[in-house]
């Protein structure tokens, strides 16, 4: 109810139509309404999930200002926040070692 009061008869937001779609067609796996715990454990800690790749990916995409796939010293820079505060940079202790390829 903090997030969403559902009004009787009122629209519902889109990002709860999608969190339905996302419950139906990808977290409840056995098609019974609810998540039980090898659901859940699979929502937490997907088999097929690269969590590396996908935080790397995740810092090129916000990163990435002219789009082209690499990031340049200004761009890198320019979001060094993000980069500080990421699991891949170990929350920036990784940045203050020396790196040939810096």
């Amino acid at each position: 109810a903090d997030m969403f009061a559902n009004e009787e008869g009122g629209p519902e937001p889109d990002w709860v139509i999608t969190e339905r779609e996302q419950f139906s067609d990808f977290r409840d796996l056995n098609k019974d309404g609810k998540m039980d715990k090898e659901e859940i454990q699979h929502w937490i800690l997907p088999q097929d999930y690269d969590h590396a790749l996908a935080e790397a990916r995740h810092l090129v995409y916000e990163s990435d200002v002219d789009k082209d796939q690499r990031l340049t010293k200004e761009e890198v820079l320019d979001n060094w926040n993000m980069f500080v505060g990421s699991q891949a940079t170990n929350y920036g202790e990784d940045l203050t070692r020396n790196h040939d390829e810096l």
